[in-house]
Formats: C-alpha cells, sequence, structure tokens
C-alpha cells in the first residue's frame, strides 16, 4: 500500500510468541521496513524504560506508546497522558471485594506512572465486573492485567505520536493481537491481526495473518510493504 507512511507494533503476543521470546522474523522485517525508509513505532502497555530499550534493540525509530497508552515518547520527550490515581482507587476497591483480594502488581509496578498492571490470577471478566460502576478501564493482555485512565488507550496516544511525526495516523499500519489493541487498530489507516489474535480484533482487522505472532508481523510487513 503506497499510503503507509508507519507501522505500529504492539510488543506481547505480537512480534513475540506466546513465552514472550521476540520472533527472529519480525527483527528482520523491522530491519527491512526501516531501511526502506518507513518507521517503525511500538505500542504496548510495558512501561516506558522497557519500551524505549526494546525500541533501540529492534532498530525502531517512530515514536513509542507505553502503558496502554499512560504515557508517550516523541520527538524525544515523554508525556504522561493517563491519570494514575483512577486505577489506585480501583485497585484499593479489588482489594476489599473477597473475589479479588489476593491480586498483586506485577514486577517494576513502582515504574508505573499511569496505570496498575496486576498477575493474570483471574480473567478480565471477574475484574470489570467488581469494578462495574468505577471510572476505570480493564483490559485482559493474556499476559496481564491492566487497569487504566479510560480518557486514554493506545489509539488516542498513538494519533499523537503520528501527528509527532508530520503524518496521519490513517497512513499507519497497525499489528496487534489483544483486546488492548482494539482502540489502536481502530485510530490506524491499515488494521492488521496476527492469527493468534482475539477474534474481537480479527473481525476489526483489514487483514488476519495467516501465521502467528512474530511470522504474522513479517508475513503483513512484505505483504503490504513489499
Amino acid at each position: 500500500m503506497k499510503s503507509i507512511k508507519a507501522i505500529a507494533l504492539d510488543i506481547d503476543g505480537t512480534i513475540t510468541d506466546h513465552t514472550r521470546k521476540v520472533c527472529i522474523s519480525a527483527i528482520e522485517a523491522i530491519r527491512k521496513v526501516e531501511n526502506d525508509g518507513i518507521p517503525v513505532a511500538i505500542v504496548t502497555g510495558n512501561i516506558l524504560c522497557f519500551t524505549r530499550a526494546v525500541s533501540i534493540f529492534l532498530g525502531a525509530t517512530g515514536g513509542l506508546v507505553a502503558e496502554n497508552g499512560g504515557v508517550i515518547f516523541s520527538n524525544g520527550e515523554m508525556q504522561v497522558l493517563g491519570d494514575i490515581s483512577k486505577a489506585e482507587k480501583a485497585y484499593e476497591f479489588l482489594k476489599r471485594d473477597p473475589k479479588t483480594q489476593n491480586l498483586n502488581r506485577v514486577q517494576f509496578s513502582d515504574m508505573r506512572v499511569s496505570e496498575i498492571a496486576l498477575f493474570r490470577t483471574t480473567d478480565g471478566k471477574n475484574i470489570r465486573d467488581v469494578l462495574t460502576g468505577q471510572d476505570v478501564e480493564v483490559y485482559d493482555t493474556k499476559f496481564a492485567l491492566h487497569l487504566t485512565d479510560p480518557m486514554v488507550n493506545k489509539g488516542s496516544s498513538l494519533e499523537i505520536v503520528a501527528r509527532d511525526m508530520g503524518i496521519s495516523a490513517k497512513n499507519i499500519m497497525a499489528i496487534g493481537d489483544s483486546e488492548n489493541d482494539i482502540d489502536f487498530l481502530k485510530a490506524a489507516g491499515h488494521k492488521v491481526a496476527v492469527a493468534n489474535a482475539d477474534k474481537e480484533l480479527k473481525d476489526l482487522a483489514d487483514y488476519v495473518t495467516r501465521k502467528s505472532y512474530g511470522d504474522g508481523v513479517a508475513e503483513a510487513i512484505e505483504h503490504f510493504v513489499f
């Protein structure tokens, strides 16, 4: 597609496999498209320092969206867009409920500045049921449970990063795998779900890859860019 001016990629379950090992095919595809002058942005639920390190190792030069849109790194500057107090209030509520009181934060949670991520010892539906009426968004990525500010998401933050890159989000091909990628794909002009993606994401996508994880990313880049 000639209108693709950048590519935006999720990390876990998209460029990595189910064990969080990055797929070599995805690395090769990212390097190839970057060498062709098309920047790659990383859009993830991970903390910013991790996201920044991943982008450097991959050779991705586009902007960064971390903590499910709560934090961005663009034009050399970090911006915190999400209000973590909403997540903290929701977490305190969960700890008072017998059904969810044993939920614990993931490692390095003190480095999160806009959301709370929890070990996935239950599923997202149980969390949503308990938090009905709370001012918080719940994402179940199958790797962790995220409590986020509903005023921001991967899609709204991608639009800011795109603007800073001097392009429209409609000129971005976004590739993801789970429910926290829905708004991310909605914002992009070209929507791709890898073969292992959630059904809702597949239904939204313009293209569903035949291959899973990073092999699917490589397939989509080869198909639409080269």
